[in-house]
């Protein structure tokens, strides 16, 4: 299958290309090579596969991208602007990137007839993740109040009774409630991608991936993911510095097995039923805390031990951990990368290793 790759040089776009090439398909990676992403842009190319052509152009320039979509059979669509967004200002950017980038390639996939897609969206979507309460069974809190942060109550209660809630794993069918910038585009982004397949007759699915972290993660700059800001601290020789009370709950998944993911679901639009759009979890299925990965890392560099700050975020959640059940059924696929193991693995590697 002939494949293009938009942000096809980033963390996770990079292993996305060398999985389906690797898998047989013939990829055309593109990237707009955007500075905040990538300081070096020669490093970056280099990430590319022997033979991969590379179009540098971004998605929400019409022209490159309706003539890139021309010459393919399907779309990995990985570009997008990442973190929480939390300041407002930020909001154009975001919606620009994410949003109209996404409506763009639509656009075009519709125009040239491409209509297999995979979405990289993210477990951001949910907002809080699962809880169930001892009196009022699966219950939905509401946002965390500063108040309660300010006294390190950061655990969510039930909105019924007050009693302290039970995390779980969230379904695919969980309502979507975005709590941040970034958030939103993601949900707009999975709408947009429905939009397309049910109006132009695709098959799309759209891939809500869980905390990635692994070789190439992005370091020191606004990309980083906690990992990485985890990683850079110890290899400073600080002490990584955990928020809140390092108990919130997350799936880290390795990135070689998000990759997996995506050669799945290009694999299934293919026969998937016309105007179908299907989300999936992308995750370990096995949850650790925020604590967990600190100590994990500074043990495999032999750093300090991590400090608990009792800092916070409101956009942040408290714990969000998936279901990967959905995934594993009907894509057949399984995590193949041990937490411990790609964590060592993880802090021996550069951000900009190839």
């Amino acid at each position: 299958m002939k494949v293009l790759v938009t942000g096809a040089l980033g963390f996770i776009g990079s292993h996305v290309v060398e999985a389906l090439t690797a898998a047989g398909h013939e990829v055309t990676a593109y990237d707009a090579l955007l500075p905040a992403v990538h300081p070096d842009p020669h490093a970056a190319r280099t990430r590319l596969p022997a033979g991969v052509p590379l179009i540098e152009a971004d998605v929400r320039d019409p022209a490159p991208l309706r003539d890139a979509v021309r010459a393919v059979d399907a779309v990995c669509h990985q570009a997008a602007r990442v973190g929480l967004g939390l300041d407002l200002g930020d909001a154009p950017d975001y919606a620009g990137c994410n949003d109209l980038g996404t409506a763009v390639l639509i656009s075009a996939m519709a125009a040239a007839n491409v209509r297999r897609l995979v979405l990289a969206s993210s477990m951001v979507v949910y907002g809080e993740g699962r809880y169930d309460c001892a009196m009022h069974g699966q219950v939905e809190p509401g946002p965390r109040a500063e108040s309660d942060l300010l006294a390190g109550q950061f655990e969510p209660q039930c909105p019924m009774c007050g009693l302290p809630l039970s995390p779980g794993f969230v379904m695919e069918e969980a309502p979507l409630d975005p709590r941040n910038v970034y958030a939103a585009t993601k949900a707009a982004q999975e709408y947009l991608t429905s939009a397309w397949a049910r109006a132009a007759g695709g098959s799309a699915a759209m891939l809500r991936y869980h905390n990635v972290y692994g070789p190439r993660m992005p370091r020191d700059t606004p990309y980083a993911g906690v990992a990485a800001i985890f990683r850079s601290a110890l290899a400073a020789g600080r002490a990584p510095r955990v928020f809140e009370d390092g108990g919130q709950r997350r799936d880290f998944v390795h990135v070689r097995d998000v990759a997996a993911a995506n050669v799945l679901a290009l694999e299934w639009t293919a026969d998937a039923g016309t105007g179908w759009s299907r989300a999936f979890n992308v995750g370990s299925g096995t949850p650790h805390t925020v604590g967990d990965l600190a100590a994990g890392l500074a043990k495999a560099t032999g750093g300090p031990t991590p400090v608990v700050t009792g800092e916070y975020r409101l956009g942040d959640v408290r714990h969000v951990t998936a279901s990967n059940e959905r995934l594993r059924k009907e894509l057949g696929w399984e995590p193949a990368v041990d937490f411990g193991d790609g964590l060592a693995e993880f802090a021996d590697s550069s951000p900009s290793s190839p």
